[in-house]
């Protein structure tokens, strides 16, 4: 009983952690598997297992067989087509869009699909004169709705299929859940198409709050340097203010700062000016030689020569996410500065460099284009400026194709597991070079393996201290006299709830050992149960934090976080109720 009590306070330091978000979810995963193994709830094997559970190595082999597609850049090819239609009509690139990013997600990773998917989409807004926030978000609540049409669509129908095997159950089958996703599908692109056009906001660029432009705006601190005419002249006269569309936020001399500064105030060599701008202007601005971006650092004239302002986004998986740019050493490191940051709706005005990065965020970057390439190419961030697809390697594009969808057939047609085909993909990938060892390695994001492995250990703790039959026997004794739909339902909540204050995996791992058994003490099939925690994990969309991708479209479509309640609490509760009905359609309880 007491190893029960330390599981049940572990959980909730767990809980508390993920919540207040004092580290990486993935460092708090491990913690809480420390944790498990410190105070002898679990032995240092069952902690560790996570490493070696069948979720976490066929989602590793995944995203090797992933990346090999993406890296030949097949999947680009189809940019070009996609970006001409799409710029027709907002309600064409809506459909497109959202197909595509539904029926991609279904087999790769649902986060690199709508990495991909965002600089095309704002292509066509640049170009059509749409709204990114009319369409960021569909292209993400679309993606985790194809996630769910196969066993490989996200992480969260490994982990939950692989649990049931581990607990002596039938895993799932590639496809065996894809019927009653498909039907859930169906009704969430009704709902993109035909109601959230109306309930999603129409920011546009230029849209001012509090002041200061916040839709595709950005703070710089500008140096006046010694040859600027501006020098010996007031503000409201000076061609940064006359010939520009800048905001001055505060003037900086010596020790002095100035906050919202009189426009009579005569501009010194030195000045320091904080200015809130688009990224046209600061382009502009750029380019003017007596004035100086001050980043990180100030570059020397020579230094500056062929670099420009690239804007960009830190996607998920990104090395840079929940460090600052200081601890980074991210200018010598990367050859790139700063200049300017966006936190979700939040424009950053002070000390950029000692600003924690998150994956979502929206950076400038002063740099060339050779180091803007490499940040890309190594997954860093990807680019919001300009899109432009890659050149399609055939060579290495077709045998990636064929062996991706060799993977797919084999554990389709029950040839072999999801593991053992992984595997083996992965292998041929590696050895016939159309991935590199190295390129293997990096494309495997390392921050969701260690998170697997430690959220995995909350599940085998309750498992093992008794903590699942407890709490499943408690919620028998509470709902055991209602219609097992009606306790699908709950159960079906309780996961969304959960997963927009947890991760979906983290919730995943708590609830899959649970609702097993629950249905075996309601002798009911598990199945039924275990789809519900899949989908209920994945189809969340009240919050920008409930899954990466929601993340990911939060700045640069300028949401902010009453958007999702509006747009996504409707859509939640018209999936809870078809899901109550579809789910026990295709998967009855007996």
């Amino acid at each position: 009983m007491i190893a029960l009590y330390i599981t049940i306070a572990i959980i909730c330091v767990g809980i508390f952690l993920f919540v207040k978000e004092y580290f990486s979810i993935d460092t708090t995963s491990i913690l809480i598997m420390a944790l498990f193994i410190v105070t002898g709830v679990l032995s240092p094997e069952e902690g560790f297992s996570g490493f070696n559970h069948p979720a976490t190595l066929t989602l590793g082999c995944m995203f090797v067989v992933s990346a090999s597609v993406f890296k030949s850049g097949m999947i680009d090819g189809l940019s070009q087509k996609i970006v001409r239609l799409a710029r027709i009509h907002y309600i064409i690139a809506l459909i497109i869009f959202c197909v595509t990013s539904a029926c991609l997600s279904a087999f790769i990773n649902d986060a690199a699909v709508v990495a991909l998917l965002i600089p095309m989409a704002l292509s066509v807004c640049h170009q059509a004169n749409i709204s990114p926030s009319k369409l960021l978000i569909p292209i993400s609540f679309a993606a985790l709705f194809g996630g769910t049409c196969t066993l490989i669509g996200t992480s969260t129908n490994i982990l939950v299929s692989s649990y049931a095997e581990k607990s002596g159950l039938m895993g799932f089958g590639m496809f065996e859940f894809s019927k009653a996703a498909l039907c859930l599908l169906a009704i969430g692109l009704l709902y993109l198409f035909f109601i959230a056009p109306f309930l999603l906001p129409n920011r546009k660029s230029t849209m001012p709050t509090n002041g200061i432009q916040k839709a595709e705006e950005y703070v710089a601190e500008l140096v006046i340097l010694p040859e600027n005419k501006d020098a010996g002249k007031p503000i409201a006269k000076s061609s940064i203010l006359r010939d520009l569309n800048v905001q001055i936020i505060f003037l900086k001399r010596g020790a002095a700062i100035f906050e919202n500064p009189s426009t009579e105030i005569i501009l010194q060599e030195q000045d320091i000016l904080k200015i809130a701008a688009d990224p046209v202007t600061l382009q502009a601005i750029q380019k003017n030689t007596s004035i100086a971006f001050k980043g990180e650092t100030q570059r020397t004239e020579t230094e500056q020569k062929g670099y420009k302002i690239y804007e960009v986004m830190i996607p998920y998986g990104s090395n840079l996410a929940n460090f600052s740019l200081k601890h980074l050493n991210f200018m010598d490191r990367y050859h790139a500065t700063v200049i300017a940051i966006r936190h979700r709706n939040e424009t950053i005005l002070h000390n950029i460099t000692d600003v924690i990065l998150k994956e979502g965020d929206m950076l400038l970057l002063y740099t060339d284009d050779e180091a803007m390439q490499q940040l890309i190419q190594a997954g860093q961030v990807i680019s919001l400026s300009t899109y432009s697809n890659k050149q399609v390697n055939y060579k290495k594009g077709i045998p990636a194709l064929l062996i991706a969808i060799g993977v797919v057939v084999a554990a389709a047609t029950g040839l072999t597991s999801i593991l053992i085909s992984a595997m083996i993909g992965c292998v041929v990938l590696v050895t016939t070079a159309v991935i590199k060892p190295k390129e293997a390695y990096d494309a495997i994001e390392w921050k969701v393996i260690f998170m697997m492995a430690g959220v995995l250990s909350m599940g085998k703790a309750l498992e093992k201290t008794g903590g699942a039959d407890l709490i499943s026997e408690q919620l028998v004794d509470l709902l055991g006299s209602l219609d097992p739909r009606w306790i699908l339902g709950i159960i079906y909540i309780i996961a969304v709830l959960s997963t927009n204050i947890l991760s979906s995996k983290a919730t995943a791992a708590l609830l899959s050992p649970i609702v097993i058994s629950i249905a075996q003490s309601l002798q009911v099939s598990e199945k039924p149960f275990l789809i519900a925690v899949m989908f209920a994990c994945s189809l969340t969309f009240m919050s920008p934090v409930s899954y990466p991708t929601n993340t990911m479209v939060y700045s640069p479509g300028n949401y902010q976080f009453k958007d999702y309640i509006k747009v996504g609490t409707p859509l939640n509760i018209i999936i809870w109720l078809a899901a109550c009905f579809i789910i026990p359609y295709f998967f009855p309880f007996k």
